[in-house]
């Protein structure tokens, strides 16, 4: 009887063994979620963002209501844009090609020795020759022998030559600011250019006029000593009456074409069609 109670013992004390395993191994599967949830916490449900609006169906469902929305293209009202478009008048092209043709001319005469002629005698700015075989007495009673020599140490032939010089010089300055006025897209820079340009040019123009008319009126003051009954001006004395003539152009072209033809305002009407979509 006593061995009885002591075997029941036994089996209580293995089944209180028994539950107290199965309890430890309950708790530790209850630490695991929890462990688990508690050291990665991204996972929880209730803290992920809100990606709904990356939703294929929403996206489809929005551009639909839109373009149901939307009016279309032909009922959009057109707006109207104006826009500035710059354009380089001929005119001032023309201006810049007669300022050049001037500074070839101009070379020309200064080079020539033909601005005064009579048998077997050519006069320039800088040198007079004597032809061969000529009739004396030579005129102005030169007594050099055939060639060329520097020219008579006389007033108006030294204006003359500097007043063509300085028609050279300023209306290569002319031409040099003109082609600076055409190239620049600055538009209060190019109006600057074309005003100094017009100036300088005018005083190119006035310095070659005077030299044209200078020139012949001294020397008929001369003609007493001249020694020969037909006199002519050369080609040379014509060239600078072209470069004069090529002034003026340029100058007047320069002057009427006005500064606020260059620049034009267009207007335009442009209709939206499709807009980007969302």
């Amino acid at each position: 009887m006593q061995q009885q109670p002591q075997h029941q013992q036994q089996q209580q004390q293995q089944q209180q063994q028994h539950l107290g395993n199965l309890a430890g191994y309950n708790n530790k599967m209850n630490v695991l979620p929890n462990y688990t949830l508690s050291g990665m916490s991204s996972f929880d449900a209730e803290s992920l963002p809100d990606y709904s609006e990356f939703d294929s169906e929403s996206v489809t469902l929005d551009y639909y209501k839109e373009s149901v929305l939307r009016p279309p293209a032909e009922k959009m009202a057109p707006t109207t844009t104006i826009e500035t478009i710059t354009i380089t008048r001929p005119l001032k092209v023309i201006a810049f090609i007669c300022g050049v043709i001037v500074v070839v001319l101009m070379i020309m005469a200064l080079a020539s020795t033909d601005w005064l002629m009579a048998a077997d005698w050519r006069q320039g700015l800088f040198v007079h020759c004597i032809g061969d075989d000529s009739v004396t007495p030579l005129p102005f009673n030169i007594q050099d022998p055939p060639g060329c020599y520097w020219t008579r140490d006389i007033g108006y032939i030294k204006a003359t030559a500097a007043l063509c010089i300085i028609t050279l010089v300023t209306d290569l300055i002319a031409t040099v600011l003109t082609g600076l006025g055409l190239k620049t897209q600055n538009h209060n820079l190019k109006y600057k250019f074309y005003r100094i340009a017009v100036l300088v040019m005018l005083v190119s123009l006035l310095a070659v006029l005077s030299a044209l008319i200078v020139y012949p009126v001294c020397f008929a003051g001369e003609l007493t000593m001249a020694n020969r009954r037909v006199w002519e001006f050369g080609w040379a004395y014509g060239v600078g009456w072209g470069a004069a003539i090529f002034l003026f152009g340029a100058v007047v072209l320069l002057l009427c074409d006005k500064e606020s033809e260059e620049i034009y305002y267009k207007e335009r009407k442009i209709v939206h069609e499709n807009q980007m979509r969302a």
